[in-house]
């Protein structure tokens, strides 16, 4: 049996706080975003696939920024490996949090794999790592959305996130899926 629990929508996230590349520390208790703070967990420098994704965010964090949303992205790597890949895939304007330990990754309901040796690209996989997940978070620190993955693959793509927050904003659309006993 896992110790696995989802975060559930309108409920309040467990804290989160991390060292950042650059130096400083990450809080999201600290975190004053005007509509929401976007916590994006990726697995490392060793994975191909996180490298285009976050390139993604990265072309389009003005327009999160725009919409009131403040953008973390976060993983369990070290502070060497979490500033080479803000460094060798040109996440400049992104603020990158590392050394997340594996047991915050799974209160915010994040898979654990084991690391196989080296990737595609040549890195090596830590022993252990979290798998992927998105969050938003409203400023009261409640779980607006959540999507997690057990692979590296089939992630919320951001540009789609845009024009479904502008609906969110404009309709003052409720969070869903907050029901947790209900009656098959």
């Amino acid at each position: 049996m896992s110790d696995l629990t989802p975060l559930v929508p309108r409920q309040t996230v467990p804290e989160l706080t991390a060292p950042l590349v650059g130096g400083g520390t990450w809080s999201l208790s600290a975190s004053m975003p005007a509509n929401f703070t976007m916590v994006v967990f990726y697995r490392g420098l060793h994975c191909p696939i996180c490298k285009n994704y976050l390139t993604e965010l990265q072309k389009l964090q003005a327009k999160f920024n725009e919409r009131g949303v403040e953008v973390i992205v976060l993983s369990s790597d070290s502070e060497e490996r979490a500033t080479e890949a803000k460094s060798s895939w040109g996440l400049g304007e992104i603020a990158i949090a590392h050394s997340v330990d594996l047991a915050t990754a799974r209160s915010w309901g994040l898979y654990v794999s084991a690391g196989r040796g080296k990737t595609s690209i040549g890195v090596e996989e830590p022993d252990l790592f979290s798998e992927p997940g998105l969050f938003l978070v409203r400023p009261d620190g409640t779980l607006y959305f959540g999507a997690v993955q057990t692979m590296p693959f089939a992630r919320p793509h951001f540009a789609d996130l845009i024009p479904s927050l502008d609906f969110v904003l404009k309709m003052d659309y409720p969070a869903r899926g907050e029901i947790e006993n209900a009656a098959a």
